[in-house]
């Protein structure tokens, strides 16, 4: 066990400091104020108008960095700094998840692909680990190396992987997103070329804490999955 606590702590260092980095970019990013005076509702609501989306709402919601688009009642959720800010920050972070709402209504594959995973995910991910160590409790008291317990581990093991594949699915979800967010202020000229480095940049790291989060679900599987296997020779 003390190879996956140092496992998961090496994760979370890495992700922890990531999300610092995230942090203090939109940080610096929120000082560059947007030469056209548009706010984050402003600049996701011209975004959408400018794809020809009737049908989603613009709306500002509680936290920090909080921001999301929900597919099943179509919104664009702005955290309250973004929803009302002015600088690139605010542009990058309205953009992009207007991004997700273009994915959505051009039925982009890789966002289909990971909305389908949602129900699974939300009722496995939060139980694997303790059904796959469950398992392997149950292999080691047993002493049957393909008994009922190694069976359990295995069904933790597919729980674990659902959760997996969702993080990766999520990657080109993610990049994609900010893709299309990038490429419709530079056309649109949404902002200026400082604005625009900086809305990139943040974009950036934005991106790199789903990559840390993907690679870190790989980490643990395989983990699990050495010790299930490894526990059975």
């Amino acid at each position: 066990m003390m190879t996956y606590y140092i496992l998961i702590g090496g994760i979370a260092l890495v992700s922890w400091l990531v999300s610092n980095k995230l942090k203090s970019k939109f940080k610096k990013y929120s000082k560059v104020h947007l030469r056209n005076g548009m706010s984050g509702a402003e600049i996701a609501q011209k975004m959408l108008d400018d794809h020809g989306i009737r049908d989603v709402k613009v709306i500002s919601t509680p936290g920090m960095l909080t921001d999301h688009y929900n597919p099943k009642n179509k919104t664009v959720n702005l955290s309250e700094g973004v929803y009302n800010q002015r600088n690139a920050s605010a542009a990058a972070v309205a953009a992009h998840e207007c991004g997700h709402a273009v994915q959505h209504a051009q039925a982009y594959e890789w966002l289909t692909m990971r909305s389908k995973l949602v129900p699974v995910v939300s009722v496995t991910s939060g139980m694997s680990t303790w059904v796959v160590f469950g398992g392997i409790m149950l292999m080691a008291a047993t002493g049957v190396a393909g008994g009922i317990g190694f069976y359990i581990a295995v069904a933790g093991l597919i729980m674990m992987g659902f959760a997996t594949l969702f993080s990766f699915i999520t990657l080109p979800v993610e990049y994609d997103a900010s893709k299309r967010a990038l490429v419709w202020l530079k056309q649109k000229n949404m902002v200026t070329q400082e604005e625009y480095s900086g809305a990139e940049d943040a974009l950036k790291w934005a991106a790199r804490t789903y990559l840390v989060a993907a690679l870190g679900a790989l980490a643990s599987l395989l983990y699990w999955a050495l010790q299930v296997f490894g526990g059975r020779d």
